[in-house]
């Protein structure tokens, strides 16, 4: 089972984010090879935080040595090797997968940017995250381009155009 714990500041506005959440995390992990997270007997969690852009810029200063706010970070709770085998040895039968943060402002910009909504943008974003906590990265060509087909497979299960498609104008 996954648990979504989900707030948000007053910078987002009103919307089902919990449910856009929700769905955004159990497409990516649906859409990895820690698909079976989802049959586990263990409850696995994730904290998202939905704010405004002098948050995730204090975040990124803070943690990435980044003084500029950027759309989305990421804090994973498990190293990934441990990953297969942490839901068998919780205490409680709860994991924390860790904490997903969204900054608004950026991701506004880069919705109307790209000519998506916001809503779209951040179940992108979202599902970006998780992969992160997964232990996903984008550092090389080669993790990058895994990264973006999961990410491409999960939008796609939720009925999201791909979102690194170049588009003619």
């Amino acid at each position: 089972m996954i648990q979504i714990e989900l707030s948000r500041d007053g910078t987002w506005p009103e919307g089902d984010w919990d449910m856009l959440a929700k769905a955004a995390v159990r497409a990516t992990i649906a859409n990895t090879p820690h698909g079976a997270l989802l049959t586990d007997p263990a409850t696995i969690e994730i904290s998202i935080r939905l704010t405004d852009d002098d948050q995730v810029r204090t975040l990124n200063a803070r943690y990435r040595h980044k003084d500029k706010a950027t759309n989305v970070l990421s804090f994973p709770m498990i190293q990934p090797d441990l990953l297969e085998t942490v839901t068998q040895n919780s205490d409680d039968g709860e994991v924390l997968l860790g904490d997903i943060v969204l900054a608004y402002g950026v991701c506004a910009a880069e919705a109307a940017e790209k000519g998506v909504s916001v809503d779209h943008h951040a179940t992108h974003l979202v599902v970006h995250g998780t992969l992160h906590l997964l232990g996903y990265d984008h550092l090389g060509d080669g993790e990058a381009d895994a990264m973006e087909e999961i990410e491409r497979a999960a939008l796609a299960s939720l009925g999201i155009a791909d979102p690194y498609l170049v588009r003619e104008d």
